[in-house]
């Protein structure tokens, strides 16, 4: 099933970045395998796809200590501070900072294990009430903030668009997400570069990729649906 599933998943990217007039390898795909058994990781594993992504930390550091180390591992879930060194030297990217709170406590723990941790800026763009993420508004007071951090790299910007059952609907916030990223990177900030752009699901990462995604978050669409009562 993995195999035919992301089979699809590669042919829809491949599309889209034609329909864009885009490399395929500026899109990354991440293989969100929350939920998900060792056993599936390894079917995709074997497909060729080395980044993963995780919604816990525990469930992202059980895994980590299972498998290869060559594999890049992303943390996309909601990071809580107290969390924040179990995991810090164990991701290639945290998709999540959503305040100046987590940014520091990153920071600090990343310089007592003597790393850089990469991370994004999550953007609630479509301004839903329940999720996390900072305003579009909030976002360049807090990467001003954030780079005077010497064990901190933001690389970017991520959302998490809302669940929608046409993904055209999301386009709007695709395309205002890359706008705003290509306004902060104008401002040339040290220590930041603003080259990753974290949109798009299963539902919805055609329209992302074709609005400049540069990394897509994919779940169900490899995987299967989840069951969240195991």
């Amino acid at each position: 099933m993995v195999k035919e599933n992301l089979s699809v998943v590669e042919n829809n990217i491949q599309a889209a970045c034609k329909r864009a007039g885009r490399l395929r390898e500026e899109v990354t795909l991440i293989a969100v395998s929350k939920t998900k058994p060792v056993s599936m990781i390894q079917e995709a594993m074997k497909e060729g796809i080395m980044d993963f992504g995780e919604n816990k930390v525990q469930e992202l550091k059980s895994k980590y200590e299972m498998l290869p180390k060559h594999l890049r591992w992303h943390l996309i879930g909601h990071l809580q501070t107290n969390k924040v060194k179990y995991i810090v030297d164990k991701t290639v990217l945290i998709h999540s900072v959503d305040s100046y709170k987590l940014a520091e406590q990153i920071n600090k723990e990343a310089l007592k294990k003597g790393i850089i941790c990469n991370a994004l800026i999550e953007v609630n763009i479509a301004g839903e009430e329940t999720k996390f993420g900072v305003s579009a508004d909030e976002v360049y007071p807090l990467i001003r903030e954030i780079s005077k951090y010497l064990n901190l790299r933001i690389k970017g910007l991520m959302t998490i668009a809302p669940f929608v059952d046409n993904p055209e609907k999301n386009r709007e916030h695709f395309r205002n997400l890359r706008q705003l990223n290509i306004d902060i990177k104008s401002k040339n900030i040290d220590n930041v570069t603003m080259d990753i752009l974290s949109m798009g699901m299963t539902g919805d990462y055609e329209v992302a990729v074709e609005e400049g995604a540069t990394m897509i978050r994919v779940g169900t669409g490899i995987f299967g649906e989840r069951n969240y009562s195991i």
